[in-house]
């Protein structure tokens, strides 16, 4: 049991306050670099979102190599009992994609702030410039295999009748009217709904309390096996952590995303 037990996935600056000194928690900001120096939630370490990614093309939404994660990991000081609660600026893109490297650790104790940043700052809450100190050591992390539809895993489930392919990018791109990659379009069967119109405009970008019913009339149910992608898997860094804070139980990301589909030479695509 621990100060966060009892609270969802996703949470309010109310009850991220209330527990801000409890010592099983880890707090994330991944903003940037000058907007961290400015001013951030009190307690928080920063991480850099480039961090996150493999970063090499033409595939950069990879998973970065293990020996990386465990660097980045032992910078914050990770434990078995540790409680993450993670927040960006932009309404979850950086911060759902750290919550699916937190699943591909296997390490399920975490909490997204909804909103963000803005939602804490529009409560007038604290903010500070003190930066914590890298905790060092070293971890040693088993990744998990789950959380990730690779192109292969997802070229082998292309037409299944439980599979829903949420695609995160914007209506050109997945058109093909507007190409990123060799090839323009998307995934055969391929579901478009872009991050952003996930985000409550008038509430700090918290998730739109109607992503349930958008979800359902669209298809992507929870009856399926969801796996989302974008470009670099940032944009469905959000639309992996609608799913799972919606309770679907199965839900993947495609790291690979479209930088690896539409460079690929033999992958189906449709316009």
């Amino acid at each position: 049991m621990t100060a966060f037990t009892d609270l969802p996935l996703v949470i309010e600056p109310a009850d991220l306050a209330a527990h801000l000194n409890a010592p099983q928690l880890i707090l994330v900001d991944l903003t940037s670099t000058a907007r961290y120096a400015a001013g951030h939630i009190p307690g928080a370490r920063f991480v850099d979102p480039k961090r996150t990614q493999l970063g090499q093309p033409p595939a950069p939404g990879l998973l970065p190599e293990k020996a990386q994660l465990e660097q980045l990991f032992a910078e914050l000081g990770h434990r078995d009992d540790a409680v993450y609660v993670v927040y960006d600026d932009e309404g979850g893109g950086w911060a759902g994609r750290f919550i699916w490297l937190l699943d591909v650790i296997g390490h399920h104790r975490y909490h997204y702030l909804d909103g963000g940043l803005h939602a804490w700052l529009a409560e007038e809450r604290e903010l500070s410039t003190e930066q914590p100190a890298a905790v060092g050591g070293t971890v040693a992390l088993t990744l998990h295999e789950a959380p990730t539809a690779t192109r292969e895993y997802l070229t082998s489930r292309l037409g299944a009748a439980d599979l829903a392919i949420w695609d995160a990018r914007g209506p050109t791109e997945y058109s093909g009217e507007k190409a990123l990659a060799a090839k323009a379009g998307h995934i055969p069967a391929a579901i478009n709904f872009e991050w952003t119109a996930g985000m409550d405009q008038a509430r700090q970008l918290r998730i739109r309390r109607d992503m349930p019913t958008i979800l359902q009339d669209l298809g992507i149910t929870p009856d399926k096996e969801v796996i989302t992608h974008c470009q670099t898997h940032h944009r469905s860094g959000f639309t992996y952590l609608v799913a799972k804070a919606l309770g679907y139980p199965r839900v993947k990301a495609y790291a690979g995303s479209w930088g690896e589909w539409g460079n690929h030479p033999d992958t189906p695509v449709d316009r």
